[in-house]
C-alpha cells in the first residue's frame, strides 16, 4: 500500500491517503513495534471507498537487542509484563495509571487536530499498549469518534475509566482478545469488556484461541465494524 510519512505535532505518522471527505481510521502500535507494523492492514482490511489510515508512530525509543530498536507509547506497564512473563506469571493492570501516558495522550491528541477529517468520522484504535492508549484517549475525550477498535488490549486506571464510560453509553465498539495470551490475560480483556458493557456502550467481542496477535477471525470481523452504517 502507497504510503507518505508526515510529522503531525510531535509524532511522525504513515499516512495512506484517500479522499479529502473520506473516513479516517488512526491505529496505534503496540510495545517495541513502529509505525510499520500495522501499515499492512490498510491494504487488507475491506473498509469504505476513500478512507484515510494514520499510523503514529510512539515517541519512546527502547532497545530490543544489539543494534535494534523498537517504540514504545509509555513505560510502566511493558516493563512490568517482561518481568512477570519471565517468571510465568500473569499481572492485573487494572489498577495502574501508568507514567507517561498523560504525555503520550497529549501528542496523539495534538496528532489528531490536524487530521481535517471531522471527529465523527474517525476510527480509533490500536494493538496492545497502543490500544490501551486509544481507548483512555476515547473515554477522556467529550466528542465521540466514530469508532473504537481494541485489538490484544487490557484494562487500566479501572475507577478512572469506570466514571468516563459512563459519558459514553450507546457507543459501539469492537475488541478481541486470544485465549491463550501470554503477554495480557485473557480474563483482563473480559473484565475491560464488562466495564464498558456495564457503562452502556455496545460492541463486539471476537475471542480466538491463540495469543497475542491479531487472526483472519478477527480482521473478517473488524471490517464489517469498520463498514457499519
Amino acid at each position: 500500500m502507497d504510503h507518505k510519512k508526515e510529522k503531525m505535532g510531535s509524532l511522525d505518522v504513515l499516512k495512506v491517503e484517500g479522499t479529502p471527505d473520506g473516513e479516517a481510521i488512526i491505529l496505534c502500535h503496540g510495545y517495541g513495534a513502529n509505525a510499520m507494523d500495522l501499515l499492512p492492514l490498510s491494504g487488507y482490511l475491506k473498509v469504505r471507498p476513500g478512507t484515510n489510515w494514520y499510523f503514529p508512530e510512539a515517541p519512546m525509543e527502547i532497545p530490543l537487542g544489539p543494534g535494534y530498536v523498537g517504540r514504545a507509547w509509555f513505560p510502566l506497564i511493558s516493563d512490568a509484563i517482561n518481568h512477570l512473563a519471565a517468571a510465568g506469571r500473569f499481572a492485573d493492570f487494572s489498577k495502574i495509571t501508568p507514567t507517561g501516558l498523560d504525555s503520550a495522550r497529549s501528542k496523539l491528541d495534538e496528532m489528531i487536530s490536524r487530521i481535517p477529517t471531522p471527529i465523527n468520522k474517525i476510527t480509533l484504535g490500536g494493538f496492545s499498549q497502543g490500544s490501551m492508549l486509544t481507548t483512555d484517549y476515547f473515554l477522556r475525550r467529550k466528542e465521540n469518534p466514530k469508532g473504537l477498535i481494541i485489538l490484544s488490549g487490557t484494562l487500566i486506571c479501572e475507577d478512572e475509566w469506570k466514571e468516563l464510560a459512563k459519558q459514553k453509553s450507546r457507543f459501539q465498539f469492537f475488541q478481541s482478545h486470544g485465549t491463550d495470551d501470554q503477554v495480557l490475560p485473557y480474563s483482563s480483556a473480559k473484565k475491560l469488556e464488562m466495564l464498558l458493557r456495564d457503562s452502556g456502550l455496545s460492541g463486539e467481542f471476537v475471542s480466538f484461541q491463540g495469543g497475542h496477535e491479531i487472526p483472519e477471525k478477527v480482521l473478517k470481523r473488524l471490517s464489517e465494524y469498520l463498514r457499519r452504517d
